[in-house]
């Protein structure tokens, strides 16, 4: 049955559930920030490696400040997307409040570690962090119903696990292969698959 549109009843739920699955399909976003934070972690976790076991510099830690760079480049990146963006799904605002909380977590676990474990607090970091990266990476799995990302974060609890049995300046390797199988390998997939949607 025709509307005064020209469309049949069966054309509009066809162009209804289409609308829907291109909202729900948004969340491949080129697969960027995964890949951003993946090769940043990648770099600056085997410079502290290379620094600390190798060339012996105290203050090897200091590489992370990259990180603060990488902060400033994603929240103008964030912003000009948010502009350009006519809808902001429901899909969309839930992964961000997902990884706003990693955020949050990254930051008040440093704090503690400092003011809690005192001297050790070394001892613990990767494992922590290691956990960490899990639970963002997972949820956005499930969430997105992406499967690379909910293994990722399942390989990161694995590798959260294996890191308290190395010496310390070796857990810092786990934090690469990690970021690999958890942020790099899905970022280029939905960089991929975002591609061949938008073709």
């Amino acid at each position: 049955m025709e509307n005064e549109s020209g469309f049949t009843q069966a054309q509009g739920l066809e162009l209804i559930q289409s609308m829907i699955n291109k909202a729900k399909n948004r969340f491949s976003e080129n697969g960027h920030l995964y890949l951003l934070w993946g090769w940043t972690v990648l770099i600056c976790s085997t410079a502290q490696f290379i620094l600390e076991t190798y060339v012996h510099y105290p203050r090897a830690y200091l590489v992370w400040t990259l990180t603060w760079i990488v902060v400033i480049y994603q929240s103008v990146y964030l912003y000009r997307r948010g502009k350009k963006a006519r809808v902001q799904t429901y899909t969309d605002s839930i992964i961000g409040f997902v990884w706003l909380t990693f955020v949050i977590l990254m930051f008040l676990f440093g704090f503690l570690f400092g003011q809690v474990m005192g001297k050790d607090y070394y001892k613990f970091i990767s494992p922590c962090f290691l956990a960490l990266y899990g639970m963002p990476t997972f949820l956005s799995g499930i969430i997105l119903r992406f499967k690379p990302l909910w293994i990722g974060g399942i390989c990161c609890w694995i590798l959260s696990m294996i890191a308290p049995l190395l010496l310390y300046n070796y857990q810092l390797l786990l934090l690469p292969l990690a970021v690999i199988i958890a942020w790099i390998i899905p970022g280029y997939l939905l960089r991929a698959r975002y591609k061949k949607e938008n073709a």
